[in-house]
Order: C-alpha cells, then sequence, then structure tokens
C-alpha cells in the first residue's frame, strides 16, 4: 500500500500547489518536464524488463496478450469510457465535479497504474507507483490551477483503486511461483517502455491493448506442462 499512498499525497501536495498558485505552468517548462518524466519512465520499464525470467515466455505473453487486446480494442473501450463521463461531466454546473471527473480519469484510466500496484503487490517494489506518483503530482499541480479544488478529491479513488489491486496481487502472489511474478514484472516493463516513447511522441503504441500480456504468464507453464513428459 506504500506505493498508493504515496501517489495519493503527491496529487494532495501538487494540487493544493495549483491551487495556492493558480497559474499554470508555461507550456515550454512542461513539455521539457515531461520528456524528463518520460526518460525516467523508460529507465524504470527497462529495469523491469531485465528481471524476467524467461524471455521466450515473454515474447509468447506479449504476442498473445497483444491479439486478444486488440481484438476487444481495450485502448477503444477506454477511450470511450473517459469521453462519456467527460461528456456527462461537461453538462454539470459543479466546477469541483469537472475537475473531480478529469483528475480521476487520468489517474486511474491508465496502465501505469495497474502495472505499478500488480508489480507493488507481486514484487514489494515501489518503482513504478513511484514514478507515477511524481507524474500525477505535477499533473494535478496543473489542473487544480485552472479546474479548482475537485481535483485534489481525485486521490481517493486512486488510493481505492490502486489500493486494492496491489492487496489482491499479494494475495495471488502466494500462488504463484517466482518465475513467474518475474515474467509478469518482464512483460510490465515491456508495456513501460512502450509507454515512455509514447510521451516522446516517438510512437503511438496503444499501450492498453497489450495489458492483457501481464497475465499470460500466468498459463503458460501450465500449457507447456500438458505437452511434455
Amino acid at each position: 500500500m506504500l506505493g498508493s499512498i504515496v501517489n495519493f499525497a503527491a496529487i494532495i501536495v501538487g494540487g493544493t500547489l495549483g491551487l495556492l498558485f493558480k497559474k499554470g505552468l508555461s507550456e515550454k517548462l512542461s513539455r521539457t518536464v515531461m520528456a524528463g518524466l518520460a526518460l525516467s519512465v523508460l529507465l524504470v520499464g527497462i529495469l523491469s524488463a531485465i528481471k524476467a525470467g524467461n524471455v521466450l515466455y515473454v515474447i509468447i505473453a506479449i504476442v498473445v496478450g497483444a491479439i486478444i487486446g486488440e481484438l476487444a480494442d481495450f485502448e477503444a473501450l477506454l477511450t470511450r469510457f473517459s469521453l462519456f463521463v467527460e461528456a456527462k461531466a461537461g453538462k454539470s454546473d459543479s466546477g469541483l465535479s469537472r475537475g473531480f471527473i478529469t483528475a480521476s480519469l487520468l489517474f486511474c484510466v491508465g496502465s501505469m497504474a495497474i502495472l505499478g500496484s500488480l508489480d507493488a503487490g507481486l514484487m514489494g517494489n515501489y518503482d513504478v507507483l513511484f514514478a507515477k506518483s511524481v507524474l500525477d503530482g505535477i499533473f494535478s499541480l496543473i489542473f487544480a490551477s485552472t479546474l479548482g479544488a475537485g481535483v485534489l478529491l481525485s486521490a481517493f479513488p486512486v488510493l481505492l483503486y490502486q489500493g486494492s489491486i496491489t492487496l489482491l496481487a499479494v494475495f495471488v502472489k502466494d500462488l504463484l511461483p517466482l518465475s513467474v511474478v518475474a515474467d509478469m514484472t518482464g512483460v510490465g516493463g515491456l508495456l513501460l517502455i512502450g509507454l515512455g516513447l509514447n510521451m516522446l511522441d516517438l510512437t503511438k503504441i496503444k499501450v492498453a491493448n497489450f495489458l492483457p500480456a501481464l497475465f499470460i504468464p500466468m498459463f503458460i507453464p501450465f500449457i507447456v506442462s500438458l505437452f511434455t513428459p
């Protein structure tokens, strides 16, 4: 839960600073900071990817997960959900509601929230959530200066959402071999690399469509055992 608590605190602190300044960061400064954060995400992704125990299993997981994700088109589903909620919020007269919903979607509907929470629960590694905390803190500062105090309220669903995934992962961890956990971490690292490249505008990878790949390593050893004596 430590990573989720830090993320919660980062949003509160960033949002509070945004309310105090009541002035957004310059576009030039925002771009530079985001580029630095993107490089940091790439570093975390690389460090996670090299923890993979079986590279072949990771490749299989990525390919199979991509097929499943593309057929279901999770990226489009998340986009439509975000647009739907934002459209509903736009009809509200409450600025508080607008800030709360917009920030909650940004902080919760994303691969880093899932990847980081799983990594924290399975491996006790908070690097991804700490990196996300820095990102969310900066975003909350910018959004709070324009959207108001509702942004601070988004810290609560983030804590509940990520904390629940982390606790679930802690429970599942006891049922999984360490080799499977390592492969899941490796897959997550590759997805973070894709996310970092997207943040740098070098690629347009639909990272959300690869999320099923995170869970494929759980089934590969069982399938392999069916075809080995």
